[in-house]
């Protein structure tokens, strides 16, 4: 019944956020990574609104993934520049737009990605990106790091106002890299970075 899909899809957003308040409360480490891997590769394995096609979850084995690397963590300072005129413009994909720039070293060199933002009921922070990864070892159309929509939110450092943490441990693809009827908002062509992620999950 549509009734119960959409049920099925709520409990999915649920447990996914659920999942990513529990990082929120454990320690940076390899450990806290490994519980996060081991409790999405089940949810894609038998929740029914897995990404994944419902004739491949039985004999789904887990995603690839880079290993653990404490510097993929960082510390992105955001710097406001809103542009509401930057907006996505196909209509099947969810409309954004740019509200600033996330300022941040990685691997002892300086990168930017903008931070956009969900248009809609409430709004929500988006985050994605390409790298020289993108098309070989990983999705063509990027990769997700925020989408406080759905939950996926690693927070901000306490001491520090204006930031935001991103750690590409935790990047990940969306939905329609797995199967084409998932529909999927794609990193714009200034969330690029010119170097590559080899951080988080991989293609299949």
């Amino acid at each position: 019944m549509v009734s119960s899909s959409y049920l099925e899809l709520l409990d999915w957003r649920r447990q996914v956020a659920q999942i990513f308040a529990e990082v929120r409360r454990r320690p940076a480490s390899a450990d806290t990574l490994a519980w996060f891997r081991a409790r999405k590769d089940d949810l894609f394995r038998h929740h029914p609104q897995s990404p994944l096609p419902a004739h491949e979850r039985a004999s789904f084995s887990g995603l690839p993934y880079w290993p653990y690397d404490s510097r993929a963590r960082v510390v992105a300072h955001f710097v406001p520049g809103e542009d509401p005129a930057n907006r996505s413009a196909s209509p099947d994909e969810l409309a954004f737009h740019r509200i600033g720039m996330l300022s941040f070293d990685l691997r002892q060199q300086p990168m930017q990605l903008p931070a956009l933002w969900i248009d809609g009921y409430a709004g929500g922070l988006f985050v994605p990106f390409r790298d020289a990864t993108s098309g070989g070892q990983t999705y063509g159309g990027g990769r997700y790091l925020l989408d406080t929509i759905k939950g996926a939110d690693l927070g901000s450092e306490f001491q520090q106002e204006g930031t935001v943490i991103l750690d590409f441990n935790y990047a990940y693809h969306p939905s329609c890299a797995y199967d084409p009827v998932w529909v999927c908002p794609l990193a714009p062509p200034d969330s690029r970075l010119p170097v590559p992620i080899e951080a988080g999950e991989q293609s299949r």
